[in-house]
């Protein structure tokens, strides 16, 4: 029965979802009828709402994106690297290597988005180099399952922007928060370690349960595991003519790698430890950054794998205005000063109670999150009803921005945007992995809401 289930997912997914950006497109007009015949927006209005909107995301999308590319570029560093080669001679069976590219994955994830995505992708291929027999397509679902994760860790943007001073906290929480919530009232919480832990065994025993068998397994073409030629040592250095330059010194130089790395991590730890800022976004963003030059060892180096990694960002860099466009219809507001998300919202807040809200709050922003998949979209978007909302009835800042930050990275498994750099690497499509993504959303659907009305209770 429950191999039926999955098939019949896959096949419904296969069929029916179509390419990342032509999704990104139906969702814009999806939002644009609702804003005009259901909320009585004239046409030009939400048109300017569009067009206003798809710039507003700038800021943040150079966030993400650099939190992408520093994280690949850490994982393609020769120790990273070696480590995924040991642990993946470890599984001898496939449901050992759906088990052990789950973990993998779900543990990067928590503790960076951008790195996990790519390191689980890069060991789920690792690993199919030495299982025979295990399906490629689970394998790199599996991989990208430990993304409904990252919400909950150390690099959740929700959480950051709680925890970082200044007006847009206060605007984000609709002027209820004047002082920053610490990320050991969020991430760092007894709750939300528990739940995060929970849900991180339930996706590893319900991936490997995933596996197909016999004739339905779908092995990787080996052409897709072909390796890419590394760049020569001479032409690292430059010596193709037997001599060194001064330039190829400097680019070659572990002493500027130190230098620069002693700059960016004193400068962490007098931010952090000295002057007690908090550990938001951008200190997340050096952190791995710094981490990177320091294991690829030379400058060149690490310019060269963040040139590599660069290229995962095209579908970021094509669909986040027009994810940005939709937020403009959402939050646009119609000739009665209401939009669409505030609807939403607002009518989440109507039926529930102190017990519920906070379930309520992460279903409604799973609901928005598929028409805007960006944690800080969703802050902006939501904060300004939920928090106010959720203290009037009782509920602490703290679980209302967990909430919501569950929510928008619950509905990732089955949003082809975040896809996008794994399946580059990958090569697959959206279609080969959502089906058992959706299974996955069920699970943690059903284990985050259960969580949610505890601390309800």
């Amino acid at each position: 029965m429950f191999h039926r289930l999955i098939n019949f997912c896959v096949k419904l997914v296969q069929r029916y979802l179509p390419e990342p950006f032509i999704f990104a497109i139906l969702l814009t007009f999806v939002a644009f009828l609702f804003s005009v015949f259901g909320m009585g927006n004239p046409v030009t209005n939400v048109v300017t709402h569009w067009g206003d909107g798809v710039w507003s995301l700038l800021s943040f999308s150079m966030q993400m994106a650099l939190v992408l590319v520093c994280g690949s570029a850490l994982a393609d560093s020769e120790p990273v690297r070696k480590a995924l080669v040991r642990i993946a001679r470890l599984p001898k069976s496939p449901v050992q290597a759906i088990v052990w590219v789950s973990a993998v994955s779900l543990v990067a994830c928590w503790i960076n988005w951008g790195f996990g995505l790519i390191v689980g992708v890069i060991f789920a291929k690792q690993i199919a180099r030495t299982v025979r027999g295990v399906d490629y397509r689970l394998l790199i679902a599996a991989a990208y399952s430990g993304f409904v994760v990252w919400h909950s860790g150390i690099s959740a943007s929700i959480p950051l922007a709680m925890a970082t001073q200044g007006k847009a906290l206060l605007d984000a929480s609709g002027g209820c928060l004047t002082e920053p919530v610490p990320v050991s009232e969020t991430i760092f919480s007894v709750f939300n370690l528990v739940l995060a832990a929970v849900v991180m065994v339930a996706l590893i025993i319900v991936n490997a349960l995933m596996h197909p068998k016999g004739t339905e397994v779908v092995s990787v073409d080996p052409k897709l595991l072909e390796e890419v030629n590394e760049t020569s040592e001479e032409t690292l250095l430059g010596t193709g003519a037997g001599r060194l330059t001064p330039a190829s010194r400097l680019e070659n130089s572990r002493l500027l790698t130190m230098l620069v790395v002693l700059l960016g991590l004193s400068y962490l730890f007098l931010s952090l430890f000295v002057q007690g800022r908090s550990f938001d976004l951008n200190a997340v963003i050096l952190l791995f950054m710094m981490l990177g030059i320091l294991l690829h060892k030379t400058p060149i180096r690490y310019v060269q794998a963040l040139t590599a990694a660069t290229s995962s960002c095209a579908g970021i860099l094509l669909q986040f205005p027009f994810y940005a466009g939709i937020m403009g219809i959402m939050t646009g507001l119609s000739p009665e000063g209401t939009s669409i998300a505030g609807q939403i919202s607002a009518w989440c807040v109507q039926i529930s109670n102190q017990t519920t809200f906070p379930v309520v709050s992460f279903l409604s922003a799973g609901l928005v999150n598929i028409f805007v998949p960006s944690g800080g979209g969703q802050w902006a978007v939501q904060g300004p009803i939920m928090i106010p909302a959720g203290m009037q009835l009782g509920v602490s800042p703290s679980v209302v921005g967990l909430a919501l930050a569950w929510g928008d990275a619950w509905t990732n498994l089955i949003q082809p945007f975040w896809a996008i750099p794994a399946l580059a690497i990958a090569k697959l499509g959206a279609k080969d992995i959502m089906g058992f993504c959706l299974i996955d959303l069920i699970v943690v659907g059903v284990l985050v809401c259960l969580g949610f009305l505890i601390v309800g209770v």
